[in-house]
């Protein structure tokens, strides 16, 4: 089932966990001090062109003639809000630029163009799924309480419609989202009073956002407003199935390993980073890519260092890539839609019950632990490492994968 026991799952000593936190601690330390106008001019620049690339859709929409035209329009439209959403809001909200002390362009005061109230979803985004990643019964990200993602999941009858209420959740993301905010201040609160004030919050930016989209900017094209209106559906929607993707390729194809709660009692800050490496999945992209999918493309550095600019994880990259040889780590990443069938076929496959499946509960493609490998441990740090080389994860991983072959 879960991994209870991460240094033995990773193959790793608490000396080799140690060294390895301190590398990435270094690298936190290079880019924080070396964070600056480039940077900042970074965010900025997408800002402004973001707001240019959406007032231009939206201009093409309404004065174009024909469906290219509103084609063409709906495309700009989407990506305005892909990058506005996934560049922009997602990477502000987790104060990746607070550094600046910009108050227009600060974790504390954006609110983003999604139906979630930003303060609710930085706490069920920030403190809830980044800092109990992957954790069974601490992280509410695991299948968002509709999926079943793992086997440690119990299968429940009404999950035979899994693939059904997968394409639903596309569609409609950012609600499932803002509902997904409004669930976890619910949980934290006391009393019904403060429930009732988060119940507010969200019922007042529902209202807003779909004011917005809906009546404000389709009554501003006057008689062409079914045409505005249905552009705005369709760039919400395909906006939807985008953001879907993307977080279902860095949560959920194989190798995005699942935790049980004993695993953060004790907890280090280093341990921390090997847990965030083992439960985190990139996918390749270059720089169109990336930054429509707000860097998550590179959702392990991400994980490892919420708080950096995305506009540094490419180089981060580089040097995490580099850890993971060292210590013998695997680096799960692939092409989008190789990450994508993984992550679908795991919430095909879990649809139905376990004695459907074939792979046994502690060595499934999606479902992982330390008990999967024989007795005995790995060798304590430094035995013969200089002479036969460091053999970790990676190595382990391979010797199933080998006598089933055999």
């Amino acid at each position: 089932m879960a991994i209870a026991d991460v240094a033995a799952y990773a193959h790793l000593s608490d000396a080799d966990i140690t060294e390895l936190g301190r590398a990435l601690d270094a690298i936190r330390r290079d880019v924080e001090d070396g964070r600056g106008a480039r940077d900042a001019a970074y965010i900025r620049r997408t800002i402004v062109s973001q707001r240019v690339l959406d007032v231009a859709a939206r201009i093409m929409i309404a004065v174009s003639r024909g469906r290219v035209g509103w084609a063409l329009g709906v495309t700009g439209l989407t990506l305005a809000k892909c990058v506005e959403n996934m560049e922009i809001g997602h990477n502000i909200c987790h104060g990746q630029w607070d550094w600046m002390n910009d108050p227009e362009i600060h974790s504390s005061t954006w609110e983003w163009d999604m139906a979630a109230p930003s303060s609710q979803w930085r706490y069920a985004h920030n403190v809830r799924h980044h800092v109990y990643t992957n954790v069974l019964g601490m992280d509410d990200d695991i299948g968002f309480g509709v999926m079943r993602v793992t086997r440690d999941q119990p299968w429940r009858a009404y999950m035979i419609l899994q693939p059904l209420q997968n394409l639903l959740l596309a569609l409609t993301f950012e609600w499932g989202i803002a509902l997904h905010g409004l669930y976890a201040e619910y949980e934290r609160s006391d009393g019904r009073a403060a429930r009732s004030g988060h119940t507010t919050a969200f019922l007042g930016k529902a209202v807003r956002q779909i004011g917005k989209d809906y009546v404000l900017f389709p009554a501003l094209t006057g008689r062409r407003w079914r045409r505005t209106l249905t552009a705005t559906v369709a760039a919400n929607i395909v906006r939807n199935l985008w953001a879907h993707t993307v977080i279902f390729c860095g949560h959920f194809p194989d190798g995005a390993e699942k935790f049980t709660s004993g695993v953060v009692e004790r907890e280090s800050e280093h341990e921390w980073y090997l847990r965030q490496l083992l439960g985190s999945a990139n996918f390749t992209a270059g720089p169109l890519l990336a930054v429509l999918s707000g860097n998550l493309c590179y959702q392990i550095e991400h994980h490892l260092f919420p708080d950096l600019p995305s506009n540094r994880y490419a180089e981060i990259a580089v040097r995490v890539r580099a850890l993971c040889e060292k210590y013998d780590l695997p680096y799960t990443s692939g092409s989008l839609p190789r990450q994508y069938l993984l992550a679908m076929r795991t919430v095909h496959k879990l649809a139905v019950p376990d004695r459907f499946l074939r792979a046994d509960s502690d060595d499934a493609p999606e479902t992982a632990s330390e008990r999967k490998f024989p007795v005995p441990a790995p060798p304590a740090h430094g035995e013969d490492n200089a002479v036969r080389g460091r053999r970790g994860l990676r190595t382990a991983l391979r010797r199933p994968a080998q006598r089933r072959a055999s």
